[in-house]
């Protein structure tokens, strides 16, 4: 994994420690699929998720980690008490801070495989065979689920609007067909988490799934569900009004963060990809030319070569 911030690497690397001296052989040897939830004041959803979560996906074993990002409720303790293995940071980063850090307990206890998904109920646990299968079956490195394609219970306007508008113009920009590049129930082979940088404490989403698109690995949609939330309230797009639940302001603020981080990541992708196809064509001039051309341009192949620290 890319680290750019020191600090998000010191809080990852304690909060990493003290998993594995809790967990032991179980969170260093886990089974091949690994189920991993970010949650932040979950208390009353997350034991009834965890709980559903299926022994098995594609007839492989699974293990739920959650990562509970500084939660000041009893979410912690009560996804424990429903059998995952708890990561519990003291310090609140964000929804993406927490799945990245998830991604590396899953890779570092040997899961081949990581399936998101969010730990309010909104997804079905039985469709996570519909994400994981292309991905076990090899015909993709990432699936995600799209409501589009599937179904929702959602009558608001605008967030349909949002997903819809998003979702164009990251089809637009990656020249991948997306239908919905926010969904949550997600599954993919472990070691692209640890490829693609992932520096977004919030709206990770939209980083992780253009970077994927941008360093060649498969991705494809199936259609899945998303259901109302009926315990708790959504933290999408808080800010300075969000506890006035002002109609539509909530919205608002998600689409601007969600445009930012949108754009800011395949700008990032964009500039990394032109450097890399500049230090390919500076080898074509050499002895072997054409062989680190063509290793150079095959899918994916700029993943080891970063220089930023990987862990």
């Amino acid at each position: 994994m890319i680290y750019q911030n020191p600090e998000d690497q010191v809080v990852d690397d304690a909060a990493s420690k003290v998993f594995i001296d809790a967990y032991g052989e179980r969170a260093a040897s886990l089974p091949p699929v690994a189920i991993v939830i970010a949650a932040y004041n979950e208390s009353g959803a997350i034991g009834p998720v965890v709980r559903g979560l299926p022994a098995q996906v594609c007839g492989l074993a699974t293990a739920a980690i959650v990562v509970a990002d500084g939660c000041a409720d009893s979410t912690a303790a009560e996804a424990a008490a429903a059998g995952a293995m708890v990561a519990d940071v003291p310090v609140n980063r964000g929804q993406g801070a927490a799945l990245r850090l998830g991604y590396r307990l899953a890779r570092e206890g040997g899961a081949a495989y990581i399936i998101t998904t969010d730990a309010d109920g909104q997804y079905n646990p039985a469709e996570m065979g519909t994400v994981l299968g292309p991905v076990v079956a090899g015909e993709a490195d990432f699936v995600t689920g799209s409501r589009r394609l599937g179904s929702q219970e959602t009558k608001d306007v605008i967030r349909r609007t949002g997903v819809r508008f998003f979702a164009s113009t990251i089809s637009m920009l990656t020249g991948q067909k997306i239908s919905d590049t926010t969904f949550g129930l997600r599954a993919m082979r472990a070691e692209v988490t640890g490829v693609v940088q992932l520096n977004q404490p919030q709206y990770q989403a939209s980083e992780l799934l253009i970077g994927v698109i941008t360093h060649g690995y498969k991705v494809t949609e199936v259609p899945a569900t998303i259901h109302r939330r009926r315990v708790g309230e959504s933290k999408k797009g808080q800010n300075p009004l969000y506890r006035l639940h002002i109609p539509g302001v909530n919205n608002m603020f998600y689409g601007l963060r969600f445009a930012r981080v949108a754009y800011g990541t395949w700008w990032r992708e964009r500039q990394r990809s032109r450097s890399e196809s500049g230090l390919a064509g500076l080898k074509g001039s050499g002895p072997g030319s054409v062989e680190a051309s063509a290793s150079s341009a095959a899918p994916g192949a700029g993943r080891s070569g970063d220089p930023a620290k990987r862990t």
